[in-house]
């Protein structure tokens, strides 16, 4: 039987929006819109291959994914140490931290490691539970007060005492994943607007066009790191780590800064450190801040459009990270992160001539 036409896919109605990228004939970038007819089915539409993008990708990463753009980037102060070991400890405290304005950040970052001195890893590791909380009684940075960074910092400390260092807990996690694979925990999130664990983890989720599969996931391996690290917290604070500090995206998170560290330990070129050897960098997720929201908004159209808010700009989660990711998987397939750092440059620390870039 015949199906009527009701029951036909409904087409997605694609238009230009932006008169300015039409007139720009270097990358002649379209930026198209993500509404369908209806929107009922709107976050099941993926952007196909565009040759202006790619073109526009490699020119801003070319231009500003440079050594001397890292000055206003927490990421800076941990490239000060020279040891793997500990460079993920200043990673992971850095990234934790990595909210509010760049300045406040870069601040907040500098008085966290102040007490770990020049050696974070051994320091930490060697250091007694009163210690810790003497070190950072009267730490405090926006939402984040002692009790929070005590419990941080007991957890590293735990976690560099019970396994090693941060990147062996990751990989423990990676492979007592990939062994239990448990159907029963499967809900990645709340309810069912969110994805689905089980199906991001096995690459079925229908929304998605790349279907990873169980090996090159890396969502489930980040959630039981950041479930640990939150165990590891309760003994010394009873009250923990402050769920919002180092979220789980097992929670519909878009997990911001765990992403962020991940970005930081796993790649290797002239921004990011690369200290982990084990984690290849084509499971990365992005990591969704309000710059890297509003380019793929406003410039690149990997997100359906939104109403941004000036000030407060504009929620996502978890789906909208997979989302972007996939997006730009289509263009750097073996490391899809590869252009987060030069798309932020110009909102974040904008140098001339970034305005061409149109992603202030």
């Amino acid at each position: 039987m015949k199906s009527s036409s009701s029951e036909r896919p409904k087409k997605v109605s694609w238009q230009i929006n932006d008169e300015r990228l039409k007139s720009k004939p270097k990358y002649n970038l379209e930026k198209v819109s993500w509404q369908l007819n209806s929107s009922k089915n709107s976050d099941q539409q993926l952007p196909l291959y565009n040759p202006a993008i790619s073109c526009f990708l490699e020119e801003i990463y070319a231009e500003c994914n440079r050594s001397e753009r890292l000055k206003l980037d927490p990421l800076a102060i941990v490239k000060r140490y020279k040891a793997r070991e500990d460079m993920e400890v200043a990673g992971l405290i850095c990234s934790t931290l990595a909210f509010g304005s760049v300045e406040l950040i870069m601040r907040a970052c500098e008085k966290a490691l102040e007490p770990l001195g020049e050696h974070p890893a051994k320091t930490l590791r060697e250091m007694a539970s009163k210690e810790i909380e003497l070190a950072w009684s009267s730490f405090k940075y926006r939402f984040c007060f002692p009790k929070d960074m005590i419990a941080l910092m007991w957890a590293i400390h735990d976690a560099l005492n019970c396994y090693g260092s941060l990147e062996a807990l990751f990989l423990e996690c990676d492979r007592k994943w990939l062994q239990e694979k448990p159907e029963e925990d499967c809900d990645f999130a709340a309810n069912q607007q969110e994805v689905s664990k089980y199906e991001i983890c096995t690459g079925r989720h229908e929304s998605l066009s790349c279907k990873m599969s169980q090996q090159q996931n890396i969502l489930a391996a980040s959630s039981m790191f950041v479930r640990r690290m939150h165990e590891l917290a309760l003994e010394a604070v009873p009250e923990g780590l402050r769920k919002n500090l180092l979220p789980d995206p097992a929670n519909g998170s878009a997990a911001k800064r765990l992403f962020l560290f991940l970005r930081w330990m796993v790649r290797r070129d002239e921004i990011d450190p690369g200290c982990w050897n084990s984690v290849s960098p084509s499971r990365l997720i992005v990591p969704m801040d309000t710059h890297m929201i509003r380019t793929c908004t406003e410039r690149l159209g990997f997100l359906p459009q939104r109403k941004i808010q000036r000030k407060s700009g504009v929620a996502v989660n978890l789906r909208d990270a997979l989302r972007v990711t996939d997006a730009f998987r289509l263009y750097a397939p073996e490391d899809p992160v590869k252009y987060d750092f030069a798309l932020t440059r110009p909102g974040i620390d904008p140098h001339p001539g970034d305005e061409r870039f149109l992603c202030l």
